[in-house]
């Protein structure tokens, strides 16, 4: 998320914000397994997913039951396949 800002000031800002906020362990090795398992789950359906920390994101999310606050059409497979939870419809 802060690799994406252009002004020192700005980036400033939103890293005092965010270190504010909880924060998780993303994985660990079972998740990485059952992350590689969904993967290979939406790619026998035809969907290709394009990025690996899409794929640790979603498992998460999906394993701890945590809904997904998204901008993108990337995680609609998980949505619509594997059970993710969109927070932006809760």
């Amino acid at each position: 998320m802060l690799q994406g800002f252009r002004s020192d000031k700005d980036y400033r800002i939103a890293k005092s914000l965010l270190t504010e906020l909880a924060q998780v362990q993303l994985c660990n090795t079972d998740l990485a397994i059952k992350s590689a398992q969904n993967y290979r789950a939406l790619r026998k359906q035809g969907i290709t997913i394009r990025k690996t920390i899409d794929c640790l994101i979603a498992t998460y999310c999906i394993e701890t039951k945590t809904p997904l606050l998204f901008s993108d059409r990337d995680f609609d497979p998980w949505i619509e396949n594997l059970q993710l939870k969109d927070a932006s419809v809760l």
